[in-house]
């Protein structure tokens, strides 16, 4: 997967204008997840293919005595 930021594809404008070119809104929810992951890989410095892992260690669970 590999994704190219198109510069040209942005530009200043007002609302009403970007309300006429609503872009990213015409792809499909699973295509819009896919490329929020990707920057999320570049932002925070992960490999795409291998995710980092929750640290579960940092939770704990307890059951809730009630006294009813």
């Amino acid at each position: 997967m590999s994704y190219k930021f198109d510069r040209t594809a942005f530009k200043a404008q007002t609302f009403k204008e970007e309300q006429k070119t609503k872009t990213f809104a015409t792809e499909s929810i699973i295509e819009r997840l896919k490329v929020s992951f990707y920057l999320n890989s570049i932002a925070y410095n992960f490999d795409i293919n291998n995710p980092p892992r929750m640290d579960k260690t940092v939770f704990s669970m307890r059951k809730n005595e009630s006294n009813g």
